[in-house]
C-alpha cells in the first residue's frame, strides 16, 4: 500500500476514534471528568516525557565519553519526540501510544524491531554478523580498527 494513503488512512481514523472514545467515556463519566483526565494525562505525560528526555540525554553523553556513536540514543529521542506530540494531543488513543512510548524497554525493543525489519540488507550483512558490534557470523569479537597507509599530499 502506499505510505500516503496509509497515512491518509491515519489522519482520518484517529481523530474518529478519539471522538468517539471522548463520547463514550463522557457519557460514562461525565464531561467535567472527561476534560480533567484529558488535561490530567497531557500533565502527567509532560512530565514524565521531561524525565524519560533528561535520562536519555545523559545516556548519549555517556556514549559519546567513551567514544561510541549513540544512535540508539538518537533514535530514542526522536521516538520521544512523538511520544510528546501524541500526549499534547488530545485523547485517549493517542495517549494510550504516548504512554506506551515512554516505556524504556518497549521503546529500545521498537526501535531495534524497525531498525532489524527496515534497515537490515535482504540476506542479512552477508555472514559479517552484525558490524556494529564487531562480530563475525562465528560470533567471535573483532576489533573495529581497519589497518592501511597514507601518504600527505600538500607536503
Amino acid at each position: 500500500m502506499n505510505p500516503f494513503s496509509i497515512l491518509l488512512v491515519l489522519f482520518l481514523t484517529i481523530p474518529l476514534l478519539e471522538i468517539y472514545l471522548l463520547i463514550k467515556v463522557g457519557s460514562i463519566i461525565g464531561a467535567l471528568p472527561t476534560v480533567f483526565m484529558v488535561v490530567f494525562t497531557a500533565v502527567l505525560g509532560a512530565w514524565l516525557l521531561r524525565i524519560q528526555g533528561f535520562a536519555t540525554l545523559a545516556r548519549v553523553k555517556r556514549t559519546m565519553a567513551q567514544g561510541g556513536i549513540p544512535a540508539i540514543e538518537m533514535l530514542e529521542g526522536a521516538v520521544l519526540l512523538v511520544s510528546g506530540a501524541l500526549l499534547l494531543t488530545p485523547g485517549f488513543f493517542t495517549d494510550a501510544i504516548g504512554f506506551l512510548c515512554l516505556i524504556p524497554s518497549l521503546r529500545r525493543t521498537m526501535i531495534r524491531w524497525i531498525l532489524g525489519r527496515f534497515l537490515t540488507p535482504p540476506g542479512g550483512f552477508g555472514g559479517m554478523g552484525d558490524p556494529h558490534r564487531g562480530e563475525s557470523s562465528s560470533g567471535t569479537h573483532r576489533p573495529n580498527t581497519i589497518e592501511g597507509e597514507y601518504r600527505r599530499e600538500d607536503d
